[in-house]
């Protein structure tokens, strides 16, 4: 990963190929956080090569998996960890929030997806998030919040 820091202030961030995979074991403080783990799996989903998740801290912290699969992710669990084989890209699909992290993470993999995603119930991500999509609009994401009803 490259960083460039620019004239006016802002940072370009590149990455020169696709991601590539590790392993990751939450625990407590200075360890990797639980609280991130949802988020890093949405980008294994699509990094070259296996990745292993194992969640040390809350070991049912997965309820993501299922919906990521929706877009073509390659997870399987196996006790508390979770095989992330990485894919070529993931698919648009509707997908439903269940958590903050959770919501996180379904945007992110969403914003890499070919085609639309939409993520319901982001009341979820409103929780530890303010106004995310006017945010990632302003570093040129395709996103935008539709109300239901």
């Amino acid at each position: 990963v490259a960083v460039e820091r620019r004239p006016d202030r802002s940072l370009r961030v590149r990455c020169p190929d696709r991601v590539r995979p590790t392993d990751v074991v939450t625990l407590p403080y200075p360890g990797f956080p639980t609280d991130l783990q949802a988020q890093f799996m949405a980008v294994l989903c699509v990094a070259q090569g296996n990745s292993f998740v194992t969640e040390k801290i809350y070991p049912e912290r997965f309820i993501h998996a299922a919906e990521l699969q929706r877009l073509g992710a390659r997870i399987r669990r196996e006790g508390p960890s979770a095989i992330i084989e990485g894919c070529e890209e993931l698919r648009g699909a509707p997908v439903m929030a269940s958590d903050l992290r959770a919501s996180a993470s379904l945007v992110l993999a969403g914003l890499v997806a070919r085609g639309s995603t939409d993520v319901r119930r982001v009341y979820h991500i409103d929780r530890g998030y303010e106004r995310i999509e006017q945010k990632l609009q302003r570093i040129g994401a395709d996103i935008e919040r539709i109300s239901e009803g």
